[in-house]
Order: structure tokens, then sequence, then C-alpha cells
């Protein structure tokens, strides 16, 4: 992290006790020892091996350690574009041989002695937050906020409070063990899968755990309302959905911004009313927005991370660590919106930014709204019972291909490329336990050259 608040960090370090994570103190190389399974059974696994470095390794299956706990079998699991923060190493607490992954499904193997409705046999899809299922935020089905499943001081210093664990997501976030492998312990299964109705494929169920109710919450928490202009930054998958969702809740246009022709060109194939803009080819997006809708957005959705500085002094003071966020894509979305418009900030956001227009946002009255981890279990039934089953959403408008785990290593290289050429959008990383393909949804292939 540099030495980016550093002070402020030291002094608020002592100000909290730690957290009550479940499984506190899971680190170096894939699964430790007191961890295993005790017949010592292995399994394949996508291990962080330093920056812009990931392999796929053996490393030991993991056992139940809480009553509370499942052992999962994999299905499926995919890569997000937030894993490209860790694969980069710009989030910070990573250490070699931890295990990548959030979002997965898969069958349920054993489950501990304290699990009550979740049972071995049972097909699932698990939320990549960690939620106890009991603290003040739980209870209210705000799962990404959980007070227990987090022990990291650095994270509780940082941004005031616990934010909750996530599944392969760095120390930062309590140090879980991740899904991009064969097996995966699941704590407080109860609270944390959703068991899926039979007739729900697989490529349809495993975007639940992340993408689908992430994408839901951005429009949803910032405020997309009938008839309303709405601007996306960022056309991956994320972003994709955003859309999507946005044209459901009643926006009359969607403007999406990227400087990937070919995803805009995607976007525009799935969702054919978008309209899109090429940031790399014109000189300002918040011009170019102010022509296509005078007066300004009503509604600037952020689905791209603060990882990317467009402007050579935010690039220069990201690369030498007085900041760790970009504040470029705010500041176009700041001047691009219409006198109290409302921004949602849903890209990956870590740390600290620097030059951020905050006079704009008092003087014209724009809402900033933090959408934070979206709360997977607030949505994640209503999305499955009223979108997904009755057709009106099909997330295999996002999947361009299916790979093996195996592949995991050239995956994460070109994702992390986004050569046309690949054209990879969501992927579907499919495991030795993983049914075959569905009806309108890509077959397995290679991505090796």
């Amino acid at each position: 992290m540099a030495n980016i608040g550093a002070n402020f960090i030291e002094k608020r370090m002592g100000e909290y006790p730690e957290g009550t994570a479940a499984n506190a103190g899971i680190s170096n190389y894939g699964i430790q020892h007191e961890f295993a399974d005790p017949s010592g059974a292995k399994m394949k696994a996508v291990v962080w091996e330093g920056k812009n470095k990931v392999k796929v390794a053996e490393t030991a299956k993991p056992r139940i350690i809480e009553n509370e706990d499942a052992i999962i079998k994999v299905t499926g699991t995919t890569i997000c574009g937030s894993d490209l923060h860790l694969y980069h190493g710009a989030v910070i607490e990573m250490q070699k041989g931890d295990i990548l992954g959030h979002e997965y499904m898969g069958i349920v193997e054993t489950v501990g002695p304290a699990v009550k409705t979740i049972k071995p046999g049972d097909r699932v899809v698990a939320s990549f937050q960690i939620s106890c299922g009991t603290c003040r935020f739980c209870v209210q089905k705000l799962s990404s906020q959980c007070e227990r499943t987090n022990n990291s001081s650095v994270a509780n210093a940082m941004y005031g409070h616990r934010t909750a664990g996530v599944m392969g997501y760095s120390h930062f976030a309590g140090g879980y063990a991740g899904a991009q492998a064969e097996y995966v312990r699941a704590p407080f299964a109860d609270v944390n899968l959703l068991v899926l109705p039979d007739g729900v494929t697989d490529e349809r169920a495993l975007f639940l755990s992340d993408v689908i109710p992430t994408s839901y919450n951005c429009v949803q928490d910032t405020g997309v309302y009938e008839g309303d202009t709405v601007g996306i930054w960022g056309m991956g998958p994320i972003g994709l959905f955003t859309a999507k969702w946005a044209f459901l809740k009643g926006a009359k246009r969607v403007i999406a911004i990227d400087s990937t022709p070919w995803r805009l060109k995607y976007a525009k194939s799935k969702i054919p009313q978008i309209e899109t803009i090429d940031f790399s080819k014109i000189k300002s997006v918040p011009e170019e927005l102010k022509k296509l809708a005078p007066g300004g957005l009503d509604v600037a959705l952020e689905c791209a991370a603060g990882e990317y500085p467009k402007s050579i002094f935010q690039k220069i003071e990201t690369t030498i660590g007085l900041e760790t966020d970009s504040s470029d894509t705010l500041n176009e979305m700041i001047l691009s919106v219409r006198p109290y418009g409302r921004i949602g900030i849903t890209g990956l956001y870590t740390g600290y930014t620097n030059h951020l227009n905050i006079g704009a946002i008092m003087q014209t009255g724009i809402r900033l709204i933090g959408n934070g981890q979206a709360p997977v279990m607030k949505y994640w039934e209503d999305i499955l019972n009223n979108y997904i089953i009755p057709g009106k959403i099909d997330p295999n408008i996002m999947i361009s291909h299916r790979i093996p785990l195996e592949e995991m290593e050239e995956l994460y290289a070109k994702f992390d490329k986004r050569d046309a050429k690949d054209g990879l959008m969501k992927v579907f990383v499919a495991t030795k336990f993983s049914n075959s393909s569905s009806e309108g949804s890509p077959q397995l292939s290679s991505l090796k050259d």
C-alpha cells in the first residue's frame, strides 16, 4: 500500500479488537496441513505466485474446520474482473500460494454437525462474500458488511468498519481459500449457500454468486427510474448486465463508455438498443455525453475500477504509490451528470485517490453513492425466482467461453489483455465434477495457442 495513509492506519489499528473470521490464519501455500482433509486427498487449485503470475497447482483438499462448514465439489467457477486486481498485486495482503476465486457453484459433499438446512447431494450456488447470518447487518441481509467474517485490522483501519470476508480475495478480506479449485470449504453453509432447483442450468445459476446480484445492486442502490438516461463506464460482464438491468428498470437510454471496441460491439449484439462511446477515439467523454444527452445524464454508473488511470498525472501517482486508485473516471462522471444526478460506484476501489472534484459534488448537489460489495443474499432469491426462472434475464448472454480449470493460467493472461481475437467476457470454468454444457451455452474449448 506504499505509504498512503500510513499515519492514519497506525493510529486506528489499535482501536478495534480482532474479528472472529471463521478461518483466520489460513495462508502460505495452498491449504495448510492443519486445515487439510485427514485422508491426504489432493486437489487442483489456482494459486497466486506473485504479481501477474498464477498457476494451477496440486494442494490439499480442505476439511471441515467449524461446525457450520460444508465441503463443496466445485462444478463451476469463473474469473472476475476484480480478480485481475489480485493478479496485478493491486490488492494488499496477498500471499504467495493463496488460492484464488470468489464465484462458484457445486455439489455438497459433506457438512458439519451444526448445519441444519444444507445436506450432502444438494446442488448449490455460493455467495462470494461470507455472512455469519446473525450480526446486525446479516439479519438485514446486508451480507457484504458482516461483522464476524473478516479479521483484517488493516481493512478496519482504512474503512472504519470490517467489511465481510470474501472467498479467495486476499488476507485483506479474511484470508479464505478460494473457489478456483476442485473443492472448497464453505463457511456458515446454511447462510452462504443457495439450493438450486433442477430446472436451472449450471450456466444460469453460477453467476448468482456475484455478477448478477452485483450488477443488480448497482442499478437498484443508485436508483435507475422510468425514463432515465444512464451512462455506464466499463463494458465488461458487470457493465453489460448493469445495462440489462437498467433497461429492465425503465431507463429510456443507456450509453456505454469503454475503450475496447470489441466489448462495445459485443454489448450492442446482446442489447441492440444500447448506445456506445469508444473513449480512446474522442477528446472528452463529458463533452461527448453532453452532445448525446443535453443537460447531462440522470445516472452515471462506474463498472470499471480505480486501478486504471487515464491522465499522465494519475499514472505517475499510482505508479510511485502516492495513491491506490485513480479519480479520472469519477471526475468524468461528475462532469457528465446533471445537477442532483446520481453516481454509483461498483467498480473496485480499495484505498485512496487524489484530485477528486469534490467542489462539483457539493456545488451541484450530485449524489455520490458507494454501492459497496453487493449484498448478494438481499437479492439472489428474487433474481432466481422472478427473473432467471421466468426467462426475463438470461446469464448466457455474457458467457463467451467454457474452459477446463487446468487452463486458468492462460485464462488470466488472456483475460488481462482483453484482445479482440480472444473475445473473453464471462468464462465458465469447468472441473472434473462439471456437467456437460447446456443448450445455448458455449462448448468446452481450449485457450492454448
